[in-house]
């Protein structure tokens, strides 16, 4: 709140996303009016202005609501005084009007959300007992209520400021101001899935019923100028690195090049530019220096951003389903007995992932470089998978069975190995068992099955229907795939997962020796 332009959201495209859920509602027999279906149109009609702040002029009017029509309808109105005066004060006012920004297609109102007001300090409305909406938040939810007369509000995105509102932290009583506002206005919110705890202050002190939305995949976040070449640099010191005349070379090269982009603060063993030379150390001391640039280049490509924003109601494409699944594959999961796909991997070559995770972050460069490879194969093989259900959109709209039994027949007949596994061979690992993988190919086949099916509009259209809406966990996709699909009533608490099976091992382990001990 208060931050950034208007219309944004966590992860969230949410222009495109009013569009969709728009659509929806005509489908569904919504008067929406002449609201037009294009995603700048849309915007242009409520902002005036794509890159409209919150106090922007340019935001469209939608109701000028008079002071005393304001104080006649809002009945805590006065207690706003000590804090701001009398209406209609500075904020979404004109100076004699209050005044509600938005545009109303029909019987629906796309409005923007009043900011907090203490720009500086936002947070100081939590925990300042005399804190208080303005006067312009106070008229935007009256307006909604009593002027518009709206049948339910949709909170579009992560996250507003009502539920941020002075008041008790949980059981709201009439004198607390997001009880005030919401007043009899059914809720509902469109939540990202990856954030239960901040939706479950939504739910209790707004009222609101949550529809979660899907967070973008998170991909690697790759290399650029000098890192992309230390890289490759490292890449030639791999082919070179017996060559006593060119090795050296590149080892100097790599050392000035990782000290340019500072990496000395990441590496304390990253020896002094005014000094080293590589031709005078051993064989053993470069690649050790090598090895441990690296593991920090590795590092540095492989932590995680989001990727992009998501769109309410749209399907995967094949490069975020195969982003999503390889970061799920990572993990093992002892509690299904699902091994992780590095770990079965790693076990073709007669390793265990753990020491080659242990040796890439210890810089010793044929752990580094077998990581690198096992990663590779890893995102080949889901790629592989994710490719059977690909359609020509480059979408994943159905996910086909990928272990069908007459499509298995014939193949075992003709000798051939899955995509999945022909997909790990190609990447340089031809001992790797088939049979070790089912399973986790299953749980990854269930895991697209569960993004694929999302029901965000349709969770949207139940909450506005006033139907029931399903509960799921919220929380992070990778770790907890029941979190999919998305488009239920999330909660904060699972408690089929609670306790963990880490969390019974330990307390047996601690209630036995107490018992001993006794």
């Amino acid at each position: 709140p208060d931050k950034g332009n208007v219309g944004t959201a966590a992860y969230l495209d949410v222009f495109d996303s009013i569009k969709a859920v728009l659509k929806q509602l005509k489908s569904e027999g919504y008067d929406i009016g002449d609201a037009p279906l294009d995603k700048e149109a849309i915007m242009e009609s409520v902002l005036n202005d794509p890159e409209a702040k919150i106090s922007s002029p340019e935001l469209n009017v939608a109701y000028r609501m008079s002071t005393d029509e304001y104080y006649e309808l809002t009945p805590y109105a006065t207690d706003l005084e000590e804090n701001w005066g009398p209406a209609p004060g500075n904020l979404n006012s004109d100076g004699q009007n209050l005044v509600v920004y938005g545009k109303q297609f029909g019987n629906v109102f796309i409005g923007v959300q009043p900011s907090f007001g203490y720009e500086g300090d936002p947070m100081r409305l939590l925990f300042a007992k005399s804190a208080s909406p303005h006067h312009g938040f106070a008229a935007y939810y009256t307006y909604l209520e009593k002027i518009f007369q709206a049948d339910a509000v949709l909170h579009f995105g992560t996250h507003g400021s009502l539920e941020f509102m002075p008041g008790k932290q949980v059981g709201m009583s009439g004198t607390c101001y997001p009880d005030r506002l919401i007043n009899s206005l059914p809720s509902a919110y469109l939540y990202a899935a990856n954030n239960p705890s901040e939706a479950t202050i939504a739910k209790r002190r707004s009222y609101s019923a949550t529809v979660s939305y899907l967070t973008p995949p998170a991909e690697n976040a790759g290399l650029y100028k000098g890192l992309k070449e230390l890289k490759e640099l490292i890449s030639s010191y791999q082919g070179l690195r017996e060559n006593e005349g060119r090795g050296p070379a590149i080892v100097n090269s790599i050392v000035s090049t990782a000290w340019t982009c500072n990496l000395d603060k990441d590496i304390p063993e990253l020896p002094s530019l005014e000094t080293y030379d590589a031709a005078s150390d051993s064989a053993e001391n470069r690649d050790d220096i090598v090895g441990k640039v690296y593991a920090q280049i590795m590092q540095i490509e492989s932590r995680l951003l989001p990727c992009g924003l998501h769109t309410v109601g749209v399907p995967p494409t094949a490069e975020e389903a195969v982003a999503t699944l390889v970061n799920i594959a990572q993990l093992d999961r002892p509690e299904d007995k699902i091994e992780s796909l590095p770990r079965v991997i790693a076990a073709s070559i007669g390793r265990d992932i753990n020491d080659i995770y242990r040796g890439n972050n210890n810089g010793v460069l044929g752990d580094v470089e077998l990581n690198d490879k096992v990663t590779e194969a890893s995102r080949a093989a889901v790629r592989a998978l994710v490719n059977q259900s690909t359609d020509s959109n480059g979408r994943v709209k159905e996910v086909k069975d990928m272990f069908d039994e007459v499509g298995a027949f014939f193949g075992s007949m003709l000798g051939q190995k899955k995509p999945w596994t022909q997909a790990i061979i190609n990447a340089g690992f031809p001992n790797v068992e088939e049979e070790r993988l089912a399973p986790l190919i299953g749980y990854l086949e269930f895991c697209l099955k569960q993004i694929v099916a999302n029901n965000e509009l349709g969770g949207i259209m139940e909450l506005l229907n006033g139907q029931f809406l399903m509960p799921a966990p919220g929380g992070d996709p990778i770790r907890n795939p029941d979190v999919l699909p998305t488009g239920r009533n999330m909660h904060a608490l699972d408690p089929s997962a609670i306790p963990t099976t880490a969390a019974v091992e330990v307390s047996a382990g601690g209630g036995g020796e107490g018992v001993g001990e006794g």
